[in-house]
């Protein structure tokens, strides 16, 4: 059997070559000398919901400055004109959100209020992009150009001569819902606002944000308007300000606006500490701290779209979270009240239901203090307003997705080292949210179906059952959660016993077992219990019924704490990888990955998630599923099946995998490439596929990273030779199919030997992930 399979894989591995893998040819153009920031394209993703933005930021950048064209969350290639430049862009998400303060450059009398009407027109072909900086021609003749510091934006617009060149700053509309706004000219360079609104997916509570915008040169006359009521000389407004320029001698008007989440002050404040500095010099910075950023991985090897793909994914995996203190620490906390960060900078924004399996892992790797910052916020969070987070904007809770993703989020630090001197701070919220539920009067809903899992092991799928807070509801997708409950309680359970917690991480640990209490064995797949216990909706495992955005199909392999124990669930090995192969369709895929990546796997749009029985590589549920293989003892398979997914990343608008949410698809991207996947996410677990590069240097932060390098080898690695034969750390044989954090740490070279064949290598029980108990 071994035999027959070598000789098909082999045939089909000739035939599967991909542009995206490297190859002789490519590899003659590898040098990655210049600037790095030359190969991102911040364009990639904004076609087809991938919902990224193009405009301009700095790392973890409180202001994200950005055009929006009227899509949901901002803008959209495919559309033609642009409402404005606004502040507060969230990279890749699926509901509207931000979208705070459009500000357009416009010439000759004002005399509308509504960005829908007065949008101005552009062409792709007179608009670029890169790390830091956007730039556009309008059809106006106006040349609008963006950058950023962390809490400002910038913008500078050269007019055609005129003396009635304005720049609008609508306070009154923006991607979420207004509530109330206001603006006010101060002097003759001087707008400030301050902007309520709420929105999201399934709305939030209201938020404020406060700007103050500093212009370059005095204007020449403003006014401010109310609804459509337009009033020329007013200094105070509802709705948003104009103001004008004379520009038939100076053409140029810059611009730069402060942002805080905490009140007036706090714009101020930003402005004095981070404006005053011309546009071009902010630029420059911009740009340099964007070249040191993704200066941490240089990669060799690879053709120019596949190095392209890779550097914008690191630079995407940067955009979030984002800073939420203001330059002197004060922040908005989760109970509406003001705070300040001491020794740490506050951030905010967590979608992590998504970041939790890839993203928080990159971070920790390339960005540890940022990343323990991160998670010390997040435990603000919780002593502030009373409960961990599951999917937080600014300072308030949207309760978007299911399950309980903080777990894993929050363990990841502490398993990779960030939470020296924090740990019994950090474990305390989390045993307090793994054991209960938020009270009544708290918008959060945390484990929102906890009571019934702790007395039965299940969450119920209650399909009618109302909505008791803003936002989803965990008794509307009671099998994924009772599958996501048990995960973070397996993560739980290891930090409990690393902190000398016996007791309860056996109880934890007893706990990550719940997964078996929704098998059905009648189906061989996990199937949604109702109140009473009885297994519900219908018996199809492609249906979907009580799973959220996936069916039973994408969920079966969501059990990284025990995948052994699962395996023995559906029959064996034998039988987990003929159901592995039917998921992957990797029959087909040997022979046509590109195709069956795009035909096979991918089926619909972004948000198609039901109804179907194969990998879908544009959703989170399916994103450890690839790398089940090294479980299963055909580690080459997770290799085929990661460089299949991995043609879906192009360098084009339409180059993502459904929305980025917040940096998730990227890291992935970014992880799968170097061959250093988590796969266990919670844990320290690091699942080891061929890369596709064949040298990756990482520079690391010593404190976190004691060798201070890494490097990934794997010469001639190409779509004909991607199966590994051997791997070494730092020159000994690796025969385990995973890495774990303390390994990792130290260890400063892994050499992946690769062929045009499977190997042996991996293929033992012995050398799969562990089981966690």
């Amino acid at each position: 059997m071994r035999g027959t399979r070598r000789t098909r894989l082999c045939l089909a591995g000739v035939m599967a070559a991909s542009t995206l893998i490297a190859t002789p040819a490519a590899r003659a153009a590898e040098r990655t000398d210049g600037h790095l920031t030359d190969l991102v394209n911040p364009f990639i993703g904004s076609q087809d919901e991938g919902n990224t933005f193009p405009g301009a930021a700095v790392p973890f950048g409180m202001v994200q400055l950005s055009p929006d064209t009227g899509h949901n969350t901002g803008y959209d290639y495919t559309q033609n004109r642009i409402r404005g430049f606004s502040l507060v862009h969230l990279s890749g998400v699926g509901c509207r959100i931000g979208g705070d303060l459009p500000v357009l450059p416009t010439t000759g009398d004002v005399t509308g209020t509504d960005y829908t009407k007065y949008a101005a027109g552009f062409r792709h072909a007179d608009e670029e992009a890169s790390p830091g900086y956007y730039r556009v021609g309008l059809d106006s003749g106006i040349r609008a150009e963006l950058t950023a510091t962390e809490r400002t934006g910038v913008q500078r617009f050269t007019f055609p001569a005129t003396d009635k060149a304005n720049v609008l700053l609508n306070a009154g509309q923006a991607l979420h819902k207004p509530v109330a706004a206001s603006v006010e000219i101060l002097d003759d360079h001087t707008v400030r606002t301050g902007i309520t609104g709420h929105g999201f997916c399934r709305d939030t509570g209201p938020y404020t944000v406060y700007t103050t915008t500093r212009f370059s040169r005095p204007f020449t006359a403003y006014g401010t308007w109310d609804g459509a009521k337009l009033t020329p000389g007013a200094r105070t407004g509802r709705g948003g300000a104009y103001v004008r320029f004379d520009t038939t001698g100076d053409r140029t008007v810059e611009a730069t606006t402060a942002l805080s989440y905490v009140d007036a002050a706090g714009a101020d404040a930003n402005l004095r500490a981070e404006g005053g500095r011309s546009f071009d010099a902010v630029r420059d910075r911009a740009r340099a701290l964007w070249e040191r950023r993704l200066a941490g991985v240089r990669v060799q090897g690879g053709d120019p779209v596949l190095r392209r793909t890779f550097y914008s994914s690191l630079y995407r995996s940067f955009l979030a979270p984002n800073i939420g203190s203001d330059a002197d620490g004060r922040y908005t906390g989760w109970d509406q009240r003001i705070h300040r960060a001491k020794g740490f900078t506050y951030y905010q924004n967590w979608s992590l239901w998504d970041t939790y399996r890839t993203q928080a892992q990159l971070l920790a790797l390339l960005a540890p203090r940022e990343a323990r910052d991160m998670a010390l916020s997040v435990v603000r969070t919780d002593e502030d307003g009373g409960w961990l987070p599951k999917w937080g904007y600014g300072p308030v809770e949207t309760n978007i997705m299911s399950g309980d993703p903080v777990t894993p989020f929050l363990t990841t630090a502490y398993q990779l080292g960030l939470l020296k001197g924090e740990e019994e701070r950090v474990y305390r919220s989390l045993k307090r949210n793994a054991d209960g539920v938020p009270p009544a009067g708290h918008p959060g809903i945390g484990r929102e179906a906890n009571n019934e899992y702790l007395a039965h092991g299940f969450a119920p799928y209650e399909a009618d059952r109302p909505y008791a807070k803003m936002g989803d509801s965990d008794y509307h997708h009671g099998a994924s959660v009772t599958l996501e409950y048990a995960l973070a309680d397996a993560m739980l359970a290891q930090m409990a016993h690393g902190l000398g917690h016996d007791a309860d991480a056996a109880r934890y640990a007893a706990r990550a077992q719940n997964y078996r209490r929704i098998f059905d064995p009648s189906t061989g797949f996990f199937r949604a219990r109702d109140a009473s216990g009885a297994f519900t909706g219908p018996a199809d495992p492609a249906r979907g019924t009580g799973f959220h955005e996936g069916t039973a199909w994408q969920y079966q392999w969501l059990v990284p704490q025990d995948l052994n124990g699962m395996v023995d669930l559906i029959g064996g090995r034998a039988a987990a990888n003929a159901r592995l192969d039917a998921f992957f369709a990797y029959d087909r895929l040997l022979a046509e990955p590109e195709r069956t990546a795009r035909e096979v796997w991918v089926h619909g749009n972004a948000y198609n998630y039901y109804n179907a029985d194969k990998y879908n590589p544009m959703n989170e549920p399916d994103l450890i599923a690839p790398y089940t293989y090294l479980a299963t003892g055909q580690p080459w398979k997770t290799t085929d099946v990661v460089h299949a997914a991995l043609t879906l990343f192009t360098d084009g608008p339409t180059g993502m995998t459904g929305n980025d949410d917040l940096g998730t698809m990227s890291a992935w991207n970014v992880l799968s490439s170097i061959g250093l996947f988590p796969i266990q996410p919670g844990y320290d677990t690091w699942g080891l596929s061929t890369p596709v590069f064949e040298r990756v240097d990482f520079a690391l932060d010593r404190r976190y990273w004691p060798a201070g390098r890494l490097t990934v080898t794997a010469p001639g690695t190409s779509a004909g030779d991607r199966y590994v034969q051997t791997v070494r750390t730092d020159g000994t044989p690796h025969p385990l199919t995973y890495l774990t954090n303390r390994a990792l740490r130290a260890t400063r070279t892994v050499a992946f030997t690769v062929g045009p064949r499977p190997s042996e290598w991996g293929t033992s029980p012995q050398a799969a992930p562990p089981v966690l108990r």
